[in-house]
């Protein structure tokens, strides 16, 4: 049986792990990941108990209740690469024996869902509207260093390349699809769905020009004309492929949510961006705790 050594995986003094320092006995069956430390409280206000609350870094985390389901709430900051760090360290908790560190024979299953805010990349998608990811395109390369087997949709990724001239110089966009069960949970005709596009940055990554040059202007136009089988990229953020490539990895379900804040077709942004983010949540906890 193979050992993980201490470099590999890190634990505090107290037997938190390393970065979000957090107990195996801290994480819920269900996972709400939020992007902004501040959105946790938001979320966490709705609970009918808290029983536990922490912050290490940009990671801040509660654990509490509602209607009688358990949740754990995290902020997991910006960009793929934090959410390399939180979702393997969520998933040693429940599936690593931190003191023998060993794989468990049983694995757990959670379902993570992330109440994110997001851009729209069609005009019909409109600021303050909620978008629910079917799959995630990743731009920012971190799936690939895993061993990724039949893990991405190759024929999707395949048509977006060629539609949009994608350059090889760039990490290879991939797809991947997100869990049907949750999606069921959270979908209604109150949400769009489609497509969920991640960056790995804000600014050039998505297109934004303030005094640099962007390797291909018309990048964004062409994702926002991209249709293959009736699937387009309803959004642009920074989180939600890495989400769905590594729970499918791991073993976990996960779906991801957005509240459209700003639309990048019509250049316009939402006049209250915490009202639909609030619009957002509420929504999204409603189904999960039903």
């Amino acid at each position: 049986m193979r050992i993980i050594g201490p470099s590999e995986l890190i634990l505090n003094p107290d037997g938190s792990i390393y970065h979000i320092n957090l107990k195996p006995e801290h994480i819920a069956p269900n996972i709400i990941f939020v992007g902004d430390q501040n959105r946790v409280e938001k979320v966490s206000k709705h609970f009918d108990h808290i029983e536990f609350s922490t912050q290490k870094r940009e990671f801040k985390s509660v654990v509490g209740s509602l209607n009688n389901k358990r949740f754990t709430v995290i902020s997991t900051g910006i960009g793929p690469d934090n959410i390399d760090i939180v979702l393997n360290e969520i998933d040693a908790l429940v599936n690593i024996d931190l003191e023998n560190r060993t794989v468990k024979p049983d694995l757990t299953s959670l379902n993570i869902v992330r109440m994110g805010t997001s851009g729209s990349f069609q005009n019909d998608i409109p600021v303050d509207s909620i978008v629910l990811g079917k799959y995630g395109l990743g731009f920012d390369g971190v799936l690939h260093s895993y061993n990724t087997s039949n893990l991405f949709e190759t024929e999707l990724e395949n048509a977006f390349i060629e539609h949009t001239s994608y350059s090889e110089f760039k990490s290879r966009p991939y797809i991947v699809k997100n869990s049907g069960a949750l999606e069921k949970t959270l979908d209604s005709e109150e949400v769009f769905a489609g497509i969920t596009a991640t960056a790995i940055g804000f600014y050039g990554p998505q297109g934004r020009v303030l005094r640099l040059g962007v390797q291909d202007k018309n990048l964004n136009e062409k994702i926002q004309s991209f249709n293959f089988k009736n699937l387009r990229v309803t959004n642009l953020e920074m989180e939600t492929s890495v989400i769905y490539g590594l729970s499918k990895l791991l073993g976990h379900k996960a779906v991801s949510m957005n509240a459209i804040i700003a639309n990048r077709a019509n250049l316009t942004f939402s006049k209250d961006p915490y009202k639909a983010v609030e619009k957002m949540i509420k929504y999204s906890l409603q189904k999960l705790s039903e």
